[in-house]
């Protein structure tokens, strides 16, 4: 099927020409008609596939009747990121070049006011990301009471991110007769409640099983100590025998790893360049252009770059460190072999890793190769070293042992303690309180640090005013 047969407008069929597509993908081909036919569409598709396109060419066919109002847009995207939010821009100014729409961008590290500007002149379409359209908002710099179509892009990246509640808030916010288009990856239980509550009666496109990798990229996994520096030594050994590597992004779990590892290539005399979300918006921007235009080869990031940017030739992805959520290990991955084109993914695993590879084959559904020996898992003392320190009793230690004696109160200030136990307490009758029995308000002696774990068999744990006497009829 071509893009002609999906409803289009010429305008946009002649601007699709000209990018040199013919033939929609998947996700293109199923979803643009409901777009048309104004039904709500809920997108799964893995990353890569198109999804950016299958909303943005029936949204340009919609928006060519209309007009925009001042501080009304009449359609909304929400994008979990910045870069994601520039690139869907992009493709508006790319498909969108024969009309006369106006785009408005709204992100975080750009002024209001410039932003405020283009609100007061009225726009077609808003690209914007939660935090920074809540504060336009608040402001009362932005009304969306006009929106007609509302698009969420990435919905399981906003889930990861914590922008759930704003996605909530910003749905009640606008129209509740709005078309919603909502795209994902993959398809977590609170995924799935949103959808429930903000979709109206949607058409379910699925074109592939959620989470699921894409076949053309060759998977490996290959053991490393849990040393940074081992690792580091491992990474740079893979990339020069990695074969027809052309580029590659490395991806890190902490923004502070993600610098360590930079400056490390670069002493090494490796072309590399650094994205993570502490950087300005003007930095990361130059970091993804360089990128793109082949300036630097190798782009260290965090898992700010894991999601929906169109890189399409990465030839190599590298997991420096194994991810948290295994979700995030499909979004890493499909960075390459984007367009029909192949690519490879390389995960270093230490000993500790093991159970967040389990985790990633278990939600992918397959079983990823080893590229060598593979790797054991951890022992709990490799684990948890600080539990094994000579300072702390290990755990499930018996409390009679000479460890736990170190560690628990002495005996003899034990049997000192001014708190009677509740077995001494007389026959039911009038009595005086016992001579040693500490009363309410009284200092009591401080009980020695204990660890937590320990378990001396002291049951003095009663407060002092329960065991106070009391007078009982006969």
């Amino acid at each position: 099927m071509s893009f002609s047969h999906l409803g289009l407008s010429e305008k946009v069929l002649s601007a699709v020409a000209a990018t040199g597509y013919t033939t929609p993908t998947p996700i293109q081909e199923q979803a643009i008609p409901h777009v048309l036919a104004r039904r709500d569409v809920l997108g799964i598709a893995q990353t890569g596939t198109g999804k950016t396109a299958a909303f943005v060419l029936p949204m340009i066919t919609m928006l060519e009747q209309g007009r925009a109002r001042a501080r009304m847009p009449r359609t909304l995207i929400l994008e979990p990121t910045r870069e994601l939010a520039a690139q869907v821009q992009e493709a508006f100014i790319k498909y969108g070049a024969k009309h006369k729409l106006t785009v408005a961008l709204i992100i975080g590290g750009v002024s209001f006011d410039d932003q405020d500007a283009k609100l007061t002149r009225g726009v077609d379409v808003l690209i914007a990301t939660p935090g920074r359209l809540l504060d336009h908002q608040e402001r009362g710099r932005l009304l969306m009471t006009g929106v007609e179509l509302l698009v969420i892009d990435e919905a399981d990246r906003m889930l990861d991110m914590g922008f759930i509640p704003d996605i909530e808030r910003i749905c009640k916010l606008v129209p509740f007769t709005r078309q919603t288009l909502f795209f994902t990856a993959t398809m977590p239980p609170e995924i799935q409640r949103i959808t429930e509550q903000f979709l109206h009666n949607p058409v379910r496109v699925e074109v592939s099983k959620p989470a699921t990798t894409v076949d053309a990229i060759a998977q490996s996994l290959v053991k490393t100590g849990r040393d940074p520096a081992e690792k580091r030594e491992t990474l740079r050994a893979l990339i020069r025998a990695a074969e027809g590597l052309t580029n590659a992004i490395i991806f890190c779990n902490r923004k502070r790893e993600v610098a360590t590892l930079h400056h490390s290539l670069v002493r090494h005399g490796f072309s590399a360049i650094a994205l993570h979300g502490d950087m300005d918006q003007s930095a990361r921007t130059a970091a993804l252009e360089q990128f793109r235009r082949g300036e630097v080869k190798l782009l260290v990031a965090s898992d700010v770059a894991a999601r929906g940017l169109d890189i399409p030739a990465v030839s190599h992805i590298f997991n420096f460190d194994v991810p948290h959520h295994p979700d995030d290990y499909v979004h890493r991955i499909g960075r390459t072999g984007r367009a029909g084109r192949s690519g490879t993914a390389i995960t270093l695993v230490a000993p500790i890793d093991t159970k967040a590879v389990a985790a990633i084959e278990k939600l992918t559904g397959q079983t990823i190769a080893w590229a060598g020996e593979p790797v054991a898992a951890a022992s709990p003392e490799e684990r948890w070293p600080r539990e094994r320190s000579a300072s702390r009793p290990p755990r499930g230690q018996a409390s009679g042992s000479s460890s736990s004696r170190r560690h628990a109160s002495p005996a003899p200030e034990r049997q000192a303690s001014p708190v009677p136990q509740p077995q001494s307490a007389p026959a039911p009758q009038r009595v005086g309180p016992p001579a040693k029995v500490a009363r309410f308000g009284e200092a009591q002696p401080r009980r020695p640090a204990r660890h937590p774990e320990a378990d001396d068999g002291d049951s003095s744990h009663l407060p002092a005013f329960l065991l106070r006497p009391v007078t009982v009829k006969a």
